[in-house]
């Protein structure tokens, strides 16, 4: 379904505002959404760079430029904290959706082949070219993410690694994951990450489900696999720490609302 670019009339049920990887929410319920006469305003104060709504959704999304002030009696939250705390499955699929064509919108201006600028296609929610009619759609970069676990002296163990790569990771630990690479399936992916990361070697790999990430485009794919041989020598380009955890003294480790978290926890349903 096609996109309505830069409505005058916001007209569905849900609004997101986001100003880039943070969202707007109001200050008083928890986390409440902006309601239609917020975006109006923000409209009228010239201070969005880019608006769209997908009626087949029911949501309208609004990218506020990077210095633009923020209305009373709302402030900006991180997405992912939006993600971790919001208990509506729906408005965390629309909050996704919405932030990645935002970005989507803002990073495809002009065809890849020709030069020339591009248009929202009339039929689909994709981009294209007003010269060479060149359909470009949204980007989606598919990525692995895997809880491996071995049992020792009866005890089950599960991996997890400290990241130096992901932005505010700390003293979190995770799951091995990673993106994959043109020509192979899932399955390899999970086994080379793993193995290039720890230097460990997996098998009876598990899809269990998937989840939405969109930082900027992520689809990511989760695995659970068992260990085979080897013994951990980290990638130190990657990681900062590896090691094997029991599952009654874990380390500290992702929020709720994560996939990572509902892997470790064993409560994966998808995008809770």
């Amino acid at each position: 379904m096609p996109l309505v670019s830069n409505p005058t009339n916001f007209f569905c049920e849900t609004h997101f505002v986001f100003q880039g990887n943070d969202i707007l929410v109001g200050q008083g319920e928890v986390h409440a959404l902006p309601e239609e006469k917020m975006l109006r305003r923000l409209l009228s104060s010239n201070v969005a760079s880019d608006w769209f709504a997908e009626p087949e959704h029911n949501y309208s999304a609004m990218m506020l430029e990077d210095d633009a002030p923020l209305p009373a009696d709302h402030m900006l939250i991180p997405l992912r904290q939006f993600f971790w705390e919001c208990r509506s499955k729906e408005d965390t699929f629309k909050a996704a959706r919405a932030h990645g064509l935002l970005r989507l919108r803002q990073s495809y201006r002009f065809c890849p082949s020709c030069g020339a600028p591009l248009m929202d296609d009339t039929e689909f929610t994709a981009k294209k070219c007003t010269a060479c009619g060149k359909v470009l759609f949204p980007r989606i970069e598919p990525c692995i993410i895997v809880l491996v676990s071995r049992h020792d002296r009866g005890c089950e163990e599960i991996l997890l690694a400290r990241s130096k790569t992901v932005h505010h990771s700390g003293k979190v630990y995770s799951c091995i994951a990673g993106f994959m690479e043109q020509g192979e399936s899932a399955e390899h992916c999970v086994m080379r990450e793993v193995k290039e990361e720890t230097n460990l070697t997996v098998k009876n790999i598990r899809y269990v489900g998937s989840q939405s990430w969109p930082f900027p485009d992520q689809l990511m794919l989760a695995f659970t696999a068992e260990y085979e041989s080897g013994q951990i020598k980290i990638q130190e380009s990657e990681l900062k720490e590896a090691a094997w955890f029991k599952r009654d003294s874990l380390p500290p480790i992702p929020n709720p609302g994560s996939v990572a978290y509902n892997l470790i926890t064993g409560r994966f349903n998808g995008y809770s």
